[in-house]
């Protein structure tokens, strides 16, 4: 633990990309099996411990410091993990040896609910603040130290003569501690091999596109198709060593999506690995994402959301056909292998994604804002964008430079009003950095109200920051434990100029809607709070399929 504890503390300090590579590859290389593997699996998320929780680690530091103490130098110190290492009391451990990260893992693999408190705080006993702080950062799961899964894996491609994707492609027939895998990138073992018949591919992935993307796009160069606004899934269909034919439904990450969605699963019924959108599809026509969030994150689902909610698969790549693995092949032939596989599928659930045929950049722009002007249907508000795909490229996993883009519509944007803030975390911690923000609506005789329509914590910069800081100190009306309520009449109060990607109906919030990644666009200092945005600016921007009432919504999906 100690070790792994001097690695995390290194690369926390470490802002650059080849000296955090070097500090794996040299823990990789010095720690043996199982304890490098495991640091990999606490680096790239592939340890949870499910006893293991925030709340609990509040609960077992408050019987070891006085409870408000511990909350003043929590909002001071702005992290959970280090806020409990640093107040922790030393001392108390006696002679015991600080526990091995393998001893750490075991452990909290089979500890029973009730054992786990006492475990963590014997360990916590035992160690420095920087072995406490490693313990909990690694028992909650939010490492947070500049080290993306990707970024950890090219570090074990570089123990040998691997490219990162190579790791990409058999990573997820791996379990932790890795040590074939190790074995293989040091040149002691074969390539991990695996009996599994559908075995999930590695997405490629799109760079969003900028300006100097676009400055010499040649549109010859390039398929456009529409951005569905879904989720990305590989549906794979194989062969296993009996003969039977086995299916699976991966997430963008890999997770088995497959008992979500059995009516989906079902319609594999050819050898092939179709990368696509899953949308849900109602007489023909793409609904919100909102209803889609209905069937995801289950473990089973009933036969009556699937009639309400049916799923489907808008195509747009295919990976592998009749057992032949078909990414080196440029996406203009995928395409067309493509094209001549959904026509002859017998399911209607799984159909192609239609191409965006333009002769120039400037048609392409408008019709990334006005799909509709493009594509006849009323599945045009369930766009967000356009993809575009160099002819010539291969599926390769990542994102390579230069071959796709996601160039997704421009955001809608509102006037809102700050009403509460809370101080953030880590740089943070000393300012009020999370806001949330409210539209007006009618109350009766009370005349309006600002009703609570989203929060935000990005978007503006480090000179704003202070400004609305200042304005929270100066202005603030009321408190509720760490969050602040500032003052927001018709006369008094900051008016934020909010960009977001869409818009949903929500059961959980007092104003009925849910902004999607809102962010503050900028500071209206120049506008009086009693012209910010309506709720009825908002509710015209919800998809169509949401904006009649809950009642009338549920017999048009039943």
């Amino acid at each position: 633990m100690i070790r792994f504890a001097r690695l995390l503390d290194r690369l926390s300090f470490e802002p650059r990309r080849s000296a955090k590579l070097a500090l794996m590859r040299e823990h990789f290389i010095e720690t043996p099996d199982p304890e490098r593997g495991l640091a990999l699996a606490a680096l790239t998320g592939g340890l949870s411990f499910r006893h293991a929780k925030p709340a609990m680690l509040r609960a077992l530091v408050a019987e070891r410091v006085d409870p408000h103490l511990f909350a003043l130098s929590y909002d001071f110190v702005g992290d959970l993990s280090e806020t409990i290492a640093l107040i922790w009391p030393n001392g108390e451990g006696g002679d015991a040896s600080p526990p091995a990260l393998q001893e750490v893992v075991a452990r909290l693999e089979t500890a029973r609910r009730g054992e786990v408190p006492a475990l963590i705080a014997g360990w916590l006993d035992t160690l420095d603040e920087t072995g406490r702080w490693a313990l909990l950062k690694l028992v909650t799961g939010g490492l947070r130290v500049g080290v993306s899964a990707r970024l950890a894996k090219t570090a074990v491609a570089g123990l040998g003569s691997l490219q990162p994707d190579d790791i990409e492609e058999v990573w997820h027939g791996l379990d932790p501690p890795y040590e074939t895998l190790f074995a293989w990138a040091l040149g002691t073992g074969e390539r991990p091999r695996s009996d599994d018949p559908v075995p999930f591919r590695p997405p490629m992935l799109a760079h969003p596109a900028e300006d100097r993307d676009l400055d010499d796009f040649a549109p010859a160069e390039f398929a456009a198709e529409w951005k569905w606004d879904g989720i990305r899934v590989q549906a794979a269909a194989g062969y296993d060593g009996s003969g039977a034919l086995r299916r699976r439904l991966y997430s963008r990450t890999g997770e088995d999506l497959s008992a979500a969605f059995p009516d989906l699963v079902a319609a594999l019924d050819v050898e092939a690995v179709i990368d696509g959108e899953l949308l849900v599809v109602i007489d023909g026509e793409v609904r919100s994402f909102n209803t889609l969030q209905q069937r995801l994150n289950r473990k089973s689902v009933t036969a009556k959301l699937m009639a309400s909610h049916p799923a489907a698969i808008r195509a747009y790549d295919l990976l592998s056909l009749d057992g032949e693995d078909l990414r080196d092949l440029p996406f203009r032939d995928r395409r067309a292998r493509l094209e001549d596989f959904v026509a002859r599928l017998a399911s209607p659930r799984i159909d192609l994604s239609p191409l965006v045929e333009v002769a120039g950049l400037e048609e392409l722009a408008q019709a990334r804002n006005a799909p509709e002007t493009l594509h006849a249907g009323a599945d045009a508000q369930a766009i967000e964008g356009l993809m575009l795909k160099r002819w010539a490229s291969s599926y390769v996993p990542g994102r390579p430079k230069g071959q796709w883009f996601k160039w997704k519509r421009d955001p809608h944007r509102i006037d809102a009003v700050l009403m509460y803030a809370q101080r953030g975390h880590g740089k943070r911690s000393s300012f009020y950095s999370d806001y949330t923000f409210g539209v007006w609506r009618e109350a009766g005789e009370a005349g309006e109200e600002l009703v609570p329509v989203g929060k935000a914590y990005f978007g503006f910069t480090d000179e704003e920051l202070a400004e609305i800081d200042r304005f929270v100190r100066q202005n603030t009306v009321n408190r509720f434990g760490p969050v602040r309520e500032v003052r927001h009449d018709t006369e008094v109060g900051l008016v934020l100029e909010i960009a977001f990607e869409g818009l949903n109906r929500s059961t959980r919030h007092k104003s009925g809607v849910a902004m999607r990644f809102p962010r503050v666009a900028r500071l209206r200092f120049d506008k009086p709070p009693a012209e910010a945005d309506r709720i009825e600016t908002l509710e015209a921007l919800l998809p169509a399929d949401e904006r009649a009432p809950a009642s009338l919504r549920k017999t048009r999906a039943g």
